[in-house]
């Protein structure tokens, strides 16, 4: 394999977004169920930055800033198992497709939830 070409055959994203991030499960993501969240000034440096949970079009905000801007510790504690596969099949239509193809090939129950 050339040396810059992705194990799926692609070249890796420019922006750095690889499986690396990931958390090793998706039972690792103990973030909040319920509530309001508020994300660091690393993550949303611009526009809302308090979350209720409880309102889906910002709950789905606050998973697509982290999902976008974070890193491994940011997933685990910001975003829900539960909550990420049940909004799956619209979150993956909020993000780039190296991110959504990333979280895709590492987790195949979030392709199978994006096709239901």
């Amino acid at each position: 394999m050339a040396e810059y070409e992705h194990a799926s055959g692609r070249a890796p994203s420019r922006w750095g977004y690889g499986a690396e991030r990931l958390p090793a499960t998706l039972e690792e993501l103990d973030g909040p169920e319920s509530g309001r969240v508020e994300l660091p000034l690393e993550l949303a440096w611009s526009g809302l930055w308090v979350f209720d949970t409880g309102d889906v079009k910002l709950l789905l905000g606050l998973y697509r800033i982290v999902l976008n801007n974070g890193s491994r510790d940011d997933f685990v504690r910001y975003l829900n198992r539960e909550h990420l596969v049940r909004h799956w099949p619209i979150l993956r239509k909020m993000l780039g497709r190296g991110v959504r193809e990333t979280w895709e090939d590492a987790f195949p129950e979030l392709r199978r939830s994006g096709t239901a």
